[in-house]
């Protein structure tokens, strides 16, 4: 695969900029509301993509070695859909054709998540735990 087609598997969803925590008792993960600062909430994309990995050390570059050890990645990314041998959902652009389907199916977080920056202190981000 080249890597313009394994960037395209990409949903822009940008579920995966949010912050989420691990409960250390039961390992348990949970996602917040709140995004990386880096993200264009209006877009839905990185910033700073190309450098996204040195400004923010716990952003990861995905690739087909590592995709199926992230646990952590949404249950809807085609990465991890793909790597668990599902298939890509009908509204992911690939399949509809459309990179609006996304926002119009719901999937995608702009709208609703706020800046790392507007949170105080990394303290309160329990409070910001979405279902």
């Amino acid at each position: 695969m080249s890597r313009a087609e394994w960037e395209s598997l990409c949903d822009g969803c940008a579920r995966c900029c949010l912050i989420k925590l691990e409960d250390e008792e039961t390992e348990a993960l949970h996602y917040t509301g709140v995004a990386c600062r880096y993200l264009d909430r209006k877009q839905c994309n990185c910033s700073v993509y190309n450098e996204r990995t040195k400004l923010v050390p716990d952003c990861l570059e995905l690739s087909i070695d590592n995709v199926d050890q992230l646990y952590w990645m949404p249950q809807s990314c085609a990465y991890r859909l793909l790597a668990e041998g599902g298939t890509l959902p009908e509204w992911h652009p690939l399949v509809s054709g459309k990179q609006t389907s996304v926002h119009e199916a719901g999937i995608d977080i702009c709208g609703f998540a706020i800046s790392e920056d507007e949170v105080e202190s990394e303290d309160d981000l329990e409070a910001y735990i979405i279902d």
